[in-house]
């Protein structure tokens, strides 16, 4: 079986590869015990992991979550106490810079290690600025959307102060994401606030004339609209996002939720053709607009350690990066402290403890060896069974084999690679395990393996 590469065949350059810190990382943050694998504080350990190229998976975005709040009120219902978040917000442009100190704590930890990107996210605005005042709505105000727009430039001097201050500290800011989701009903279980389309272009024009007011954030992107699955409305709020020519100059991407939730017709089910036809709708009408996947998840119970959520994740982001294009490809959560099939890394509350899982390596694949920049190019084989990306950067090309069956393959490039060749591997037994490869032999594919090659 034979791979082919094609670098003339040039697509999307790429951004990175990141996680959010919802909402464990006010959890993590306080965990100062030393782990006995390294010998470094835990906190700083599971940062590591995620961050460093050297000793983890070098990821390269942080998504920091503004709270709205409902840890301070204790108002509102959530199905887990590490939902309820931490707000700065303490009256009109009054703010106490001690809270969320945890948080804060673990997103200037991945700066440290290796994070060249933070992205700061807002799921609802703080509750002193809600209708309700709480951070979602009840049952019975479904489809109400909590945030006044008499407030709305309240909320945008909140959002732009907390970027200023990260950016006086030097922190690397790069993209403020002022709704999260804005289509779905938010009335309880965690923080959110719904808006119809036309609501959020209103809200990216405010947001859109204060950052032009603000000299220290000259620098900084809005983004969104972030909707919740990749198939219903994506056009109808990306539409309204970029009609505006001055929320054009402050958005240089478009970021989307890459969720297919299951439904009852075959049909609705087939996320490849979704992505597609987005895909051609983009490309007809905003074809300069980046799009990013910021947000995805297994949405599924139970705990998997294993190659079977870390196959199925490998396949999403393949996905995502050939028939979408994305730019960027981000982890809804980094660490999981629930009985539930998401995060890289789960952790125990009890022992304050942490287990890494196939996901973290086979996400390592591909974060730890695709640098900010790589431009992805043509990549085929003649067997229909192995899913292929390929990238180039600098003198380097990395090739991405996932090989989602039970069979063990042998593979040889369709070109002679010059200078060292080496063979990255995650499957049933190996964690990103490395290996040289010898001119003129084939390359070895183990069954149900996520496989980078680098030359």
């Amino acid at each position: 079986m034979q791979i082919f590469i094609d670098p003339n065949r040039r697509f999307q350059a790429m951004e990175g590869f990141g996680a959010s810190g919802a909402w464990w990382a006010q959890i993590v943050g306080g965990w100062e015990h030393i782990d006995p694998g390294s010998g470094k504080p835990v906190r700083d350990r599971i940062s590591e992991l995620l961050y460093s190229r050297e000793k983890g998976i070098g990821l390269q975005i942080y998504r920091y979550n503004i709270g709205g709040g409902s840890k301070h009120s204790g108002r509102g219902h959530f199905s887990q106490p590490a939902r309820r978040t931490e707000s700065f917000d303490i009256g009109p442009q009054q703010y106490d810079w001690s809270r969320d100190a945890n948080a804060v704590y673990m997103m200037k930890q991945a700066v440290r290690d290796g994070a060249q990107e933070l992205v700061l996210f807002v799921n609802s605005p703080p509750e002193r600025l809600t209708k309700n005042g709480k951070t979602h709505v009840e049952k019975a105000e479904t489809l109400r959307e909590n945030l006044n727009a008499r407030n709305y430039e309240a909320f945008a001097d909140y959002c732009l102060d907390v970027a200023e201050h990260f950016v006086r500290e030097g922190l690397p800011v790069k993209y403020l994401s002022p709704v999260n989701e804005p289509l779905w009903v938010w009335n309880g279980g965690q923080e959110g606030c719904h808006y119809r389309p036309s609501s959020v272009k209103r809200l990216f024009q405010v947001f859109a004339k204060k950052l032009e007011q603000r000299e220290a954030l000259q620098n900084i992107r809005l983004a969104g609209a972030e909707v919740g699955d990749i198939r219903w409305f994506n056009k109808a709020y990306t539409r309204r996002l970029l009609e505006d020519p001055q929320v054009r100059r402050h958005l240089d991407g478009l970021d989307v939720h890459s969720y297919c939730h299951p439904a009852p017709v075959a049909f609705l089910n087939d996320r490849a053709a979704f992505l597609r036809r987005f895909r051609r709708w983009m490309d007809r009408h905003y074809p300069d607009v980046p799009v990013r996947m910021s947000e995805w998840t297994h949405m599924k119970g139970g705990r998997d350690y294993g190659m079977d959520s870390a196959l199925v994740m490998a396949q999403t982001m393949y996905e995502d990066l050939t028939l979408l294009n994305v730019s960027s490809w981000q982890h809804w959560i980094a660490v999981s402290e629930v009985d539930f099939c998401d995060g890289l890394i789960y952790i125990d509350l009890e022992n304050q403890t942490f287990s890494p899982t196939k996901r973290l390596y086979a996400t390592g694949n591909f974060s730890r060896y695709i640098q900010t920049g790589a431009r992805r190019v043509g990549a085929w084989s003649d067997d229909p069974e192995l899913r292929l990306l390929a990238f180039v950067q600098a003198e380097q090309t990395v090739l991405l084999v996932i090989n989602p069956t039970r069979k063990a393959k042998t593979v040889s490039l369709g070109m002679r690679p010059q200078g060292k060749a080496m063979l990255i591997v995650t499957d049933e037994t190996r964690n990103l395990a490395q290996e040289a490869l010898k001119s003129g032999e084939g390359i070895p594919i183990a069954a149900r393996s996520v496989n980078t090659i680098l030359f």
